[in-house]
């Protein structure tokens, strides 16, 4: 029998350009807050998941699974600690995975993290890891980035439904407000649709303020069957789903690019597990990697029809406050990504709005929240729902 599964503890990094610390440093940092938050012993933790795109290109360093253990004090337990890359959804995988070993009754205790380093190489490194979270011998190749697939995907959403670069432009608005109140954020700054539109143009239609940056930064959780939650916190968060889905890896080979069919499945399987309907949920942290993103995936989670994320964003529906607050982190957008760390960050932030910490950028009455992560252009979707 599957066993209930809580997360006890979290801790994050800030995230940006953090030349003083090493990839090892940070993820030491994020695992310490969340074992000091979970009131536990290293000597309880049974495994870890770390979620890392692409230590080996940006720092040289593979086997980084073992890097995490050792320098969190936890390689004398000779515990197993395993490395997950699925792109910008590797610390989601790494939860869900962590989940699944706890759920199967393998560990009591686990810590699911995500870590990236990647200000320390030049931006033209940069772009081509992202690009290597695409199909690289039939678009990469040919000089397809990432933002040159997202604007197609804006293009081809523009054309079938009417979505403007407007309607893009608040998405960027609302999450760099929600991200003033959070500390962990790259970008606490608000930003003006102005603003938004008057940026240069990286691919049309997408401005430089319409994309996230990539960052460094690190973030970890503790979880554990949930009959044992209570021994260590009187505020669990208990994992109601996890689902992942993939679809093909190019745009090319899907239907409609406007759909991301891996987020459809992984939301749809979440909300079934979950027993709930998109329409329960009070917080979600959705994946920004651009603001057409965001669009795309409110729809394909269900929290509004298909073409109608845009005039939602418009009205205010995604606001704290409004229908469903979406991204009161601030988001990729505003937060930074880390492609390794920004799943778990998103489980982070969650955990934080259940327990109603989460200060002036609270949602109120947070009870059900979602994190939805993907990698490349949704290759791969993870959605999670946690409750209080």
């Amino acid at each position: 029998m599957k066993r209930k599964v809580a997360v006890i503890g979290v801790g994050c990094t800030k995230f940006g350009e953090i030349w003083e610390k090493s990839l090892r440093d940070l993820a030491v940092e994020a695992g310490m807050k969340a074992i000091e938050d979970a009131a536990i012993s290293g000597e309880e933790i049974k495994a870890l998941y770390g979620g890392n795109m692409s230590a080996g290109m940006f720092i040289e360093q593979e086997h980084v699974g073992v890097l995490i253990a050792d320098y969190s004090g936890l390689a004398s337990l000779h515990i197993p600690a395993v490395r997950v890359e699925a792109a910008c959804a590797s610390g989601s995988v790494a939860f869900h995975l962590a989940c699944l070993a706890v759920s199967s009754g393998m560990y009591d205790i686990v810590i699911a993290a995500g870590v990236e380093k990647v200000t320390d190489v030049d931006a033209s490194r940069v772009e081509d890891m992202l690009a290597s979270s695409v199909d690289r011998e039939w678009e990469a190749i040919y000089g397809a980035t990432l933002p040159a697939l997202y604007a197609q995907i804006a293009m081809e959403h523009m054309k079938k439904y009417g979505t403007t670069e407007e309607q893009l432009a608040r998405v960027a608005v609302k999450n760099h407000a929600n991200a003033v109140h959070n500390e962990i954020a790259q970008y606490r700054r608000e930003i003006s649709e102005e603003s938004v539109l008057r940026s240069p143009i990286v691919a049309s239609p997408l401005h430089v303020l319409d994309c996230s940056t990539p960052a460094d930064g690190a973030a970890a959780v503790v979880i554990c069957d949930a009959s044992m939650a209570r021994k260590y916190t009187d505020t669990p968060v208990y994992v109601a789903a996890s689902a992942q889905a993939t679809d093909t890896i190019a745009l090319h080979d899907r239907h409609d690019i406007t759909t991301m069919l891996s987020t459809a499945t992984a939301a749809r399987k979440a909300f079934r597990t979950a027993g709930i309907e998109p329409s329960d949920v009070d917080v979600a942290e959705v994946h920004d990697i651009y603001t057409i993103s965001e669009i795309v995936s409110i729809e394909d989670i269900g929290f509004f029809k298909k073409g109608e994320g845009g005039t939602a964003t418009e009205e205010g529906a995604t606001e704290i406050g409004g229908e469903i607050a979406v991204n009161p982190s601030g988001g990729l957008k505003a937060c930074g990504n880390p492609p390794g760390a920004t799943g778990i960050r998103q489980i982070v932030e969650l955990v934080t709005q259940l327990r109603g910490e989460a200060g002036k950028r609270q949602v109120p009455d947070a009870e059900i929240g979602l994190a939805h992560n993907m990698g490349g252009t949704g290759g791969t979707a993870v959605v999670h729902i946690l409750a209080v």
